[in-house]
């Protein structure tokens, strides 16, 4: 018989606040993290903004030593995942068996940054210049890897690398792994850190991200001049956790994981599948696996990147899911505030998808202002919505035609 998991800690960093509940305050009040690119200097890019996270002191989570040996990303996964567990209560060899709690952290590039460097270094200075730590610096599993010698988590230990799907597939793959009595708990989520020279670079030639230099309306989700998404970094963490090893320790809850759908387009290496048709196919997948009628969804926490194609599919994929229903329920892209996580950004909004059944509040989708003729859905324009939240379902779409979409609902 499947166990129930629950989520009963979270951790962020994010391009809004070093934490996920500062974070979270500023995602209700329709704040916007982007700014301008302060990484490098923009002058010969024709992209100027990013959602960057801003005064992270590596020393507030770990040893400095340690953190420098460690890629940005891995120093995001580290202290989100520590957050996560001060949050949960848990204390691994004390409250918790470090056997019977494992590690799936995801990232779609990796330490990009930390090679990107190394590469500069072995250009002028020769091989024997570059950093010893250079692999385990941008190998995206060590996000997941350092976690657990941080924390001491000895169960399963593992790293989806799925695109911009990673954080969303990692919580399902991690779920699954709960759900089937294999552990107690989980630490999971996504981490990025690719605001660099070369990934705006490569992302701009391929003409996906947004060339409005305005950061006040750069990332606008479902709006009819939506131009292209704007690259963010940080990281989302969750502590998965069996139901009745939950209550046995009195932990807290925030909501129940209950589906999780994860498919494949098989269509094209950046374009989703017309008509979003592997997004509907994951939707339905995660509908089934949680035993939910569609008409029970209350919230969809969209990919919403602001892109022409992934914007216009993602409503129709909707649309073809729910049926009259799709017009009922409220959909809301919080990209339009953190801009693009890439790898992390699922495990943020399956974040703010159970804050907002905790609060009763649907994150706005912020910068809307024209709407396109395609696009009639309740994208909650600008002003977060009050309401009671039974259910919600949040979906990540990745380049290679990765889909995952996780539905939690009210414990």
């Amino acid at each position: 018989m499947k166990k129930r998991v629950v989520v009963t800690g979270i951790g962020a960093v994010t391009p809004l606040g070093n934490d996920a509940f500062s974070t979270w305050e500023k995602i209700k009040n329709g704040h916007s993290g982007i700014a301008p690119i302060t990484k490098f200097n923009t002058e010969n890019y024709i992209v100027k903004v990013a959602g960057e996270v801003k005064n992270f002191s590596p020393d507030e989570f770990m040893d400095i030593k340690e953190a420098r040996r460690m890629g940005v990303f891995t120093q995001y996964a580290v202290a989100a995942s520590k957050m996560a567990i001060q949050d949960a209560g848990v204390e691994i060899g004390s409250n918790v068996d470090p056997e019977r709690i494992g590690v799936w952290i995801g990232s779609g590039i990796g330490g990009l940054g930390e090679f990107e460097d190394q590469h500069k270094r072995f250009l002028d200075k020769g091989p024997r210049r570059v950093n010893p730590f250079t692999i385990p610096m941008f190998i995206p599993d060590m996000a997941a890897g350092r976690v657990s010698i941080e924390l001491g988590a000895k169960g399963i230990n593992n790293c989806s690398v799925t695109a911009c799907a990673s954080g969303a597939n990692s919580i399902g793959d991690a779920f699954r792994v709960v759900q089937n009595g294999d552990i107690d708990m989980m630490i999971a989520g996504g981490t990025e850190a690719a605001i660099t020279e070369m990934t705006i670079s490569g992302f701009t030639n391929m003409t996906a991200l947004s060339t409005n230099p305005d950061p006040t309306s750069a990332s606008r989700p479902f709006d009819k001049n939506r131009d292209g998404f704007v690259i963010a970094e940080g990281a989302g963490i969750l502590i998965l956790e069996e139901l009745e090893h939950a209550l046995a320790r009195g932990a807290k809850i925030y909501g129940e994981l209950v589906g999780y759908g994860a498919t494949g387009d098989a269509f094209h290496i950046t374009t989703p599948a017309p008509q979003g048709e592997g997004a509907q196919r994951a939707m339905k997948v995660a509908l089934n696996d949680a035993g939910l009628l569609p008409e029970s969804v209350d919230y969809i926490n969209a990919h919403g990147t602001s892109t022409p194609y992934n914007d216009l599919y993602e409503t129709q994929a909707i649309k073809a899911v729910f049926g009259e229903h799709a017009y009922k329920l409220s959909v809301s892209s919080t990209k339009s505030m953190t801009g693009h996580l890439l790898g992390a950004t699922g495990a943020v909004e399956a974040i703010f998808s159970l804050l907002s059944i905790k609060d009763g509040i649907i994150p706005p989708t912020i910068n809307y202002q024209t709407p396109d003729d395609e696009l009639d859905l309740d994208y909650v324009p600008n002003v977060a919505k009050t309401t009671n939240v039974e259910v919600a379902l949040t979906n990540s779409l990745g380049f290679g035609g990765h889909n995952a979409t996780l539905i939690f609902k009210k414990y």
